[in-house]
């Protein structure tokens, strides 16, 4: 499966691996060096620390031109009246007769605890494309159920203020 990611997305991607090729792989190729000739291996913390922070910063170069070659990219263009990407939507949950607030970001860019959900999620795929006053069913796992009315929809951007994910 593709991630849907925006072309701000892409070039966020880009900056941050050209940083770690560029910079970072060699700053740590160094420390690896200089950690290695403090002698015995076995007992060189350094050593194993240096080798640790090198080999995440490899891994994490990995993923992001993973995530780059096999990225789908999408337009975080929508109706003006219509919940899209990077849009904040507030919504009203009936049952718990709660109101609480989202935003539609994508994949990269979600986080849960900060309430940024992806146009995949549950919540995201049964408000995508509706307007205020909309009740929308959201269905999860265990074919539960449950509905939400929007109550308002804040035209967002992706103008690169959320970061990254860092994995």
């Amino acid at each position: 499966m593709h991630d849907q990611l925006t072309a701000n997305d892409i070039k966020q991607m880009q900056e941050e691996l050209d940083h770690r090729r560029i910079v970072l792989r060699p700053q740590l190729l160094e420390e690896v060096k200089t950690a290695r000739a403090f002698g015995d291996l076995s007992e060189n913390f350094e050593y194993k620390a240096a080798k640790r922070e090198k080999n995440q910063n490899e891994s994490r170069i990995r993923y992001l031109e993973n995530m780059i070659r096999t990225a789908h990219v999408v337009s975080d263009a929508s109706g003006a009246d219509e919940v899209g990407l990077f849009d904040k939507v507030t919504v009203w949950f009936e049952e718990d007769e709660e109101e609480d607030v989202f935003q539609i970001v994508t994949t990269v860019k979600a986080d849960a605890l900060e309430n940024r959900i992806t146009p995949v999620s549950p919540v995201g795929k049964a408000l995508m494309g509706h307007k205020v006053g909309d009740t929308v069913t959201v269905t999860a796992q265990n074919g539960y159920s449950y509905p939400l009315t929007i109550r308002a929809i804040e035209k967002g951007t992706d103008d690169g203020s959320i970061s990254i994910n860092s994995y």
